[in-house]
């Protein structure tokens, strides 16, 4: 059902527990979505998974567009407010990077919703989170807390000083989206299992030595348990 004809929201006072029923169908939604994309998420499929019906669906969201918008802006929020607990104090700069790597790649493999939701988003050029109002508005401490991070680093003599902290949050994602959303070709090509144990704990390894390697002024040597799964 397009935008143009779906249902508008009903004019008459809302029912109880609305609170409860939004909730239940913006959370199946994102279910569905990271399952089926955003094109083969119909609002029936939303529905049947929310235990609820079509014509909810449209009363608090407008249309399957909207729903796919709210969904983004909540895997956001939820990744803000992951990062706005994110306790560094007592660590030096060096174990605060690895501390932030291990956060991002952490919340990643808890979270495979979010990567699926973002391909989606990305097939359809971002044109949701673009007109999302509220992502803009939304905090994401965590660029906030790489930048203190890597100034001290500098004024501490461990890092260097020409690192871009924008340029290493998008290093830092990268090494991790990538590896996560590409498992499955990746696990196909090369002819190891990916998703392994042994081989999710070395990744991790590798992605904080690449990424202290990177803004170290001294050479580092690798933490013990790096290829651990070769």
């Amino acid at each position: 059902m397009s935008k143009r004809s779906s249902p508008r929201r009903p004019t008459r006072g809302r029912p109880a527990g609305q609170g409860v029923t939004r909730d239940k169908i913006l959370r199946s939604a994102i279910d569905i979505f990271a399952e089926h994309g955003y094109a083969g998420a119909r609002v029936d499929r939303i529905s049947k998974a929310a235990h609820s019906t079509d014509r909810m669906i449209y009363y608090y969201f407008n249309s399957k567009e909207d729903l796919f918008v709210a969904a983004l802006e909540t895997i956001y929020k939820e990744l803000g407010d992951a990062e706005a607990a994110l306790d560094l104090s007592g660590l030096s700069p060096n174990e605060s990077l690895r501390e932030i790597i291990r956060f991002n790649w952490n919340h990643y493999r808890a979270h495979p919703e979010m990567l699926t939701l973002l391909n989606n988003e990305n097939l359809q050029q971002g044109k949701h989170v673009g007109r999302s109002k509220r992502v803009k508005q939304l905090s994401f401490p965590l660029l906030s807390l790489l930048s203190k991070v890597l100034a001290r680093g500098v004024e501490e003599k461990m890092f260097r000083p020409d690192i871009d902290a924008y340029d290493l949050y998008i290093a830092i994602c990268a090494l991790g989206y990538f590896y996560l959303s590409n498992r499955f070709t990746l696990s196909a090509f090369l002819g190891r299992n990916l998703m392994a144990s042994r081989a999710l704990a070395n990744w991790e390894v590798v992605i904080q030595d690449i990424v202290v390697r990177f803004v170290s002024l001294a050479p580092q040597t690798m933490r013990s348990g790096a290829h651990a799964g070769k």
